[in-house]
């Protein structure tokens, strides 16, 4: 079907405070793609980057981090994904919107992508593509790209105050980028006193992360945690020193050469902390990729305790049913109870009829065969740092579950980024998503339910039930599906009595679904 496109020489123009840029409009929808918000130097703090004269084209998506490993192809039907050229100055972002007018003072929705802090971009899934959600909800949406892995999260600052903060540089990124909103989103309609940050995985973590980051204070108003807080993650140290120093021994550099990191090309750097972080790891050591807490970043608001400001950011909340953990079983719908509980026999011994009947309690629509599946990442720890913030927070906190079962083999559970496509409004996007009769009106009450809470902060939307807010002791919880309910700690039991069957999904021995 043919779509309206529009870009003339002085439409859409929009001015911000490096110079003027133009993108395009698509179908009303206006767009632009690879805007730099900053410049950065190697291991060091971004700053804003240079003016220009003239119009510069935002045509082209901006370059992405550089990453460890070499991306594979692989389940493309479960999160198609999209690849892009990378470099270091990977400071880029992309805006969608309905208008460029300065008092439209639209809602504005800002995007972190996943893959931990290692891995993705801001436009690796074809459902991280912001049109169909900012036309649905006509809000402006921001998706970014930031500094990864050991450009992003390498701690040198035992070396060299000039390296002060560049175990965090990639979340500095972040910050910067919400700096280069503040002042320049009402040039695409947005409203710079309305900003929610949202990200899903790795995204998920960089939005309580930022919270818990004085710089960003003011700089956004909501939160949106996607399948983001999780137990299981390897613990590691704080002293980054044993680690540099064996890669710089691998590079056959000493330690007071460490600024030779700065000129050593990246994939001759990430080799070198390829081969030496095994040991470190094995050791408990410290391996970088991962934000760490210092007088920038004042750390996981579990352990250490919300600060003032992250308790007056109002926060969604929720995971999926399955997580890393998602697989088929052949015919399990046409299996009878004997064979269902033979299955369960096999995977739980002696705890399997108590897992049946607390799992069906919980999830009764569900094939009680679906517990050997169920997610042991993230589900407690999100019910954890619901009821934490609800504690000392006087801003609610909403959680939610999705739970659908999709169409591929004999029917697999909910995994691990399948619940994008529907919160963006792009299950069009995304093959199997294809449920007649289900996944337009899901889509609808997903999307809208974000949608209200970024426009509000209540994500009350209509064709949903209320969505009580979390309380210290109730985790009020919306489960998304073919039926959207609301249940009240209705799952707590079954977690306990899983509890000593959960597996680490970053020591999986099951099949697993891992989409990024």
């Amino acid at each position: 079907m043919a779509r309206t496109f529009v870009c003339t020489y002085d439409n859409p123009v929009v001015e911000t405070k490096q110079g003027k840029i133009r993108g395009y409009i698509i179908d009303g929808t206006y767009t632009f793609h690879g805007i730099k918000y900053a410049d950065a130097k190697r291991f060091q703090q971004p700053t804003e980057p240079a003016s220009w004269e003239g119009v510069k084209d935002a045509h082209s998506y901006g370059y992405v981090s550089p990453m460890l490993n070499r991306e594979t192809a692989q389940g493309e039907i479960l999160a198609p994904h999209r690849y892009w050229p990378k470099d270091e100055n990977c400071q880029y972002l992309n805006i969608w919107t309905q208008s460029i007018e300065r008092d439209a003072k639209k809602p504005v929705m800002v995007w972190f992508h996943g893959g931990g802090y290692s891995d993705g971009s801001s436009i690796e899934q074809a459902a991280y593509d912001g049109e169909n959600l900012s036309k649905f909800g006509d809000v402006v949406v921001v998706t970014v790209n930031h500094r990864l892995n050991i450009l992003g999260y390498l701690d040198l600052s035992p070396y060299s105050e000039k390296y002060k903060n560049s175990g965090n540089a990639g979340n500095a990124d972040l910050v910067a980028s919400l700096k280069w909103i503040r002042d320049n989103i009402a040039g695409f309609g947005g409203d710079p006193d309305n900003v929610t940050i949202f990200g899903q995985s790795g995204g998920g973590g960089k939005v309580y992360t930022l919270m818990q980051t004085p710089e960003a204070d003011g700089l956004f108003h909501k939160g949106i945690i996607m399948s983001g807080v999780g137990d299981g993650f390897p613990e590691q140290g704080t002293d980054s020193r044993p680690l540099v120093d064996a890669m710089l021994l691998e590079l056959g550099l000493a330690p007071e050469e460490i600024e030779n990191l700065e000129t050593v090309s990246y994939e001759q750097m990430a080799a070198a902390y390829k081969k030496v972080v095994p040991a470190i790891r094995a050791a408990g050591g410290y391996t970088g990729c991962s934000p760490i807490p210092n007088d920038w970043y004042k750390g996981d608001p579990r352990k250490v305790g919300f600060t003032e400001h992250a308790k007056t950011i109002p926060v969604i909340i929720g995971t999926v049913i399955s997580e890393f953990g998602a697989h088929s079983i052949p015919n399990k719908h046409g299996l009878t109870e004997e064979e269902q509980m033979k299955l369960l026999k096999e995977e739980f011994g002696e705890d399997a009829g108590t897992l049946a009947a607390l799992f069906k309690a919980a999830h009764p629509t569900k094939c009680v065969t679906d517990v050997m599946m169920l997610d042991s990442f993230s589900r407690v720890g999100s019910k954890d740092f619901a009821c934490k913030k609800a504690a000392v927070s006087k801003v609610p906190t909403y959680n939610y579950l999705f739970t659908l079962e999709f169409p591929l083999d004999d029917g697999t559970p909910a995994w691990h980024c399948s619940d994008i496509p529907f919160f963006f409004h792009n299950t069009d996007k995304v093959a199997l998503t294809g449920i007649p009769g289900v996944a337009d009106e899901l889509e609808r009450k997903m999307s809208g339910a974000f949608v209200n809470f970024a426009r509000t902060g209540d994500p009350d939307v209509e064709g949903l039930p209320h969505w009580p807010a979390v309380t210290a002791d109730v985790v009020s919880t919306m489960i998304f599906d073919r039926e959207c309910v609301v249940r009240a700690n209705f799952d707590d039991a079954l977690y306990k009595a899983f509890a000593p069957h959960a597996q680490n999904p970053f020591q999986p021995k099951k099949k697993t679904f891992v989409p990024h």
